[in-house]
């Protein structure tokens, strides 16, 4: 990990969240390292909600369920940190090393990462598709897509990853 400001190209920025596909970090990360470019992974703690905005350190939050501490929010940044070394760790050989960062946010994820790519001048932004299954798609119903109001509500580019399964099991 390397520290928040980078010298060189602006960073891509990805979308990050706990046990999701992997194909989503792969590929943030090899697109990273043909474009020489760092990269922000930016996890969105969708139980809070911002109270103030700064771009030099994570967000200001405030938890919807206070019981939750901050040990649990350390949990899940190391579990996504462990999950980007692998990612940038399968990078092919050859290929030059990615400078990253781990980013927390608060509130509507969409949003949040609209607001730190406009902030880190990101030219694009990475995000998954949603998971399969029925509780993947009522959340989906009630939030909508990240990805989908990302491409109609800015104006970075944004990279869809499909969640890929081999074709004899992509049935429902």
């Amino acid at each position: 990990m390397t520290p928040e400001r980078f010298n060189g190209p602006a960073p891509l920025l990805v979308g990050v969240m706990p046990k999701q596909h992997p194909e989503v970090l792969k590929t943030a990360a090899t697109l990273a390292a043909r474009l020489s470019a760092p990269l922000v992974c930016a996890y969105v703690d969708e139980a809070s909600y911002l109270v103030e905005w700064d771009p030099a350190r994570s967000a200001h939050r405030l938890s919807l369920h206070p019981e939750q501490n901050d040990e649990d929010i350390r949990a899940v940044t190391n579990e996504l940190k462990a999950d980007i070394e692998r990612s940038l760790a399968a990078v092919p050989a050859g290929s030059p090393q990615v400078e990253w960062t781990l980013r927390t946010l608060a509130g509507d994820p969409a949003r949040a990462l609209a607001r730190l790519a406009a902030e880190s001048n990101a030219p694009m932004i990475i995000v998954g598709t949603s998971e399969k299954g029925l509780s993947h798609r009522i959340a989906e119903a009630l939030n909508g897509s990240v990805g989908h109001w990302l491409a109609h509500h800015q104006s970075r580019p944004v990279l869809v990853v499909p969640y890929r399964r081999p074709a004899h099991e992509d049935r429902e």
